[in-house]
């Protein structure tokens, strides 16, 4: 039995999952950490998938959602299949669904499903875990306590090192090879929401794109400029050919920088978050580097216990789809600019 801090037990939280590829192993570690959770299936169309982390598995969504009636569906799967899962969940009544990046095929899509959810009264957030990183958290905290003064621009140099060779991707994530938009669709999405949640949601892009290695189908490297209110700019750099100083590339999968009148902030490859004060040759350290459980600082288990927090308190919680559909614009704006070589003006609201 879970008591919460008010000394009252806790019915546990039902949870199920439908996909069971690489990633699942992170959404399916944190569930089965919460202690006011219960994992009662996972889901995929591959059997021994399903039964590879431990839940009890499925190879039917529909016999899933039936059989085990969960709180909450965490959809792990690729964006041609999330409509027909969220409309699954709904069909059964599910109230909290929470979907996977990138959220479904296009802007049309997305709108139309998200409209189902909400005439079904259903709660849809779209699992975009960066912003939970806990060097992000430590840079907004910052940031909200005027630490670097008037803030000017922030970078971050995107350097994973998995780009290279005939058999980049291969190992992990292999479809990756045939993404036609990769690296912004893919993977800058995480900073377009990152920028959004420090800085405030740009008024214009400007893109750059380009494929460097010959074996994959979209592009790899490219620059990014976002012009957010107050005459803030951003700076995504992305290459997954090239690498940065770190033991484990794939824990912050880059470097930042954010200045202000005052001050810089950075993050390293370890994770930590520092702070110098302008003039000053010496830094501060404001969180220091650690290791985590999971994804990316545990991000995965932030994320997820965040929804589940909003669940039992009625809040709203942070990434709902609605808010969401920001990013898919944004997204789109960028690879607009890249084709066009212009500047594109964003009207958000």
């Amino acid at each position: 039995m879970t008591i919460d801090q008010n000394g009252t037990a806790l019915t546990p939280l039902r949870v199920a999952c439908v996909g069971a590829g690489y990633f699942s192993q992170f959404h399916v570690d944190s569930w089965q950490r919460m202690p006011a959770v219960q994992l009662m299936g996972q889901c995929d169309h591959d059997a021994t998938k399903a039964a590879s982390h431990g839940a009890p598995p499925f190879t039917d969504l529909d016999r899933m959602l039936r059989e085990t009636r969960p709180d909450v569906l965490d959809i792990i799967t690729p964006p041609p299949s999330h409509a027909a899962c969220i409309r699954a969940a709904l069909a059964q009544g599910v109230r909290t669904i929470i979907c996977q990046k990138p959220f479904c095929r296009d802007m049309a899509e997305a709108r139309a499903i998200i409209a189902e959810a909400e005439a079904a009264g259903a709660t849809l957030v779209v699992h975009e875990n960066f912003r939970f990183q806990p060097w992000y958290r430590a840079i907004r905290r910052s940031l909200d306590d005027g630490r670097i003064g008037t803030v000017l621009q922030m970078t971050f140099r995107l350097r994973t090192g998995d780009g290279q060779g005939p058999r980049a991707y291969l190992d992990r994530q292999p479809y990756f090879q045939k993404m036609e938009r990769f690296l912004v669709h893919e993977t800058a999405v995480h900073w377009i929401d990152t920028f959004r949640f420090l800085l405030g949601a740009p008024n214009a892009v400007y893109a750059d794109l380009r494929r460097v290695n010959p074996v994959i189908a979209g592009e790899d490297a490219g620059y990014i400029l976002f012009d957010h209110p107050n005459g803030v700019r951003s700076l995504f750099d992305g290459n997954r050919l090239l690498d940065h100083a770190a033991e484990n590339h794939r824990k912050t999968l880059g470097e930042a920088l954010v200045e202000g009148t005052k001050g810089t902030l950075s993050l390293g490859g370890d994770g930590a978050v520092r702070f110098r004060a302008f003039g000053n040759l010496t830094e501060e350290v404001l969180l220091p580097a650690q290791d985590s459980p999971g994804f990316g600082g545990d991000c995965v288990h932030l994320l997820q216990s965040h929804v589940i927090d909003a669940v039992r308190n009625g809040d709203t919680p942070e990434n709902t789809a609605a808010d969401y559909l920001a990013v898919i614009a944004i997204e789109q704006a960028i690879y607009d600019s890249s084709e066009t070589g212009r500047k594109v003006r964003l009207a958000l609201t």
